[in-house]
């Protein structure tokens, strides 16, 4: 197994990890969540670029990394909900898009054929994971202006969520038109 894919492995492990943080109560759990959230965030952009640099693409990764990606950010928020730090409106907004495109990009793969990643998609993760780090920390310290950043920053990556599965579903809209 290759050090993108171990990397990847890795975050998949942090997941649980950050889930029972977020969920007990403990001293600073949202700081250590946001540690934990940070650490997986960042095997994340490094076993991508990794793996394109050294040519270490495997078909392990191209479903796994998108995949820990998803569990990660979906975990984050679902647990964030709990603890009243994101509206659950906004989480069925971003939970109903990943599942819409996983859905698409598995009727495409029915078919031979591959969805590559927009650039929309790669803003709306880099969107969700800063928003995340903002109000994981601070609502740590209680911080009104940090809170604030990351409320809108949460706002910002709803919009961008909307916006990237919108473009998934247009420029593949064949899918269902030609469909059988």
């Amino acid at each position: 197994m290759n050090l993108p894919n171990k990397l990847t492995l890795f975050r998949m492990f942090l997941i649980p990890v950050l889930v029972i943080v977020m969920l007990i109560d403990i001293e600073n759990k949202f700081l250590i969540s946001c540690i934990i959230f940070l650490v997986a965030s960042l095997t994340d952009a490094l076993d991508g670029y990794i793996a394109r640099k050294y040519n270490l693409i495997t078909d392990f990764g191209k479903f796994m990394d998108p995949l820990a990606d998803k569990l990660l950010v979906i975990s984050a928020l679902i647990t964030m909900t709990e603890n009243n730090l994101v509206a659950s409106w906004m989480v069925i907004i971003i939970v109903a898009r990943e599942l819409t495109v996983s859905i698409l990009r598995a009727i495409a793969a029915a078919d031979g054929k591959v969805i590559a990643a927009s650039g929309g998609g790669k803003l709306k993760t880099i969107s969700q994971m800063v928003a995340i780090t903002f109000i994981l920390f601070g609502a740590n310290y209680n911080n009104s202006v940090i809170l604030n950043i990351g409320n809108i920053s949460i706002l910002i990556a709803t919009i961008l969520t909307l916006y990237s599965g919108y473009e998934y579903l247009y420029k593949n809209k064949d899918l269902f038109i030609n469909s059988k």
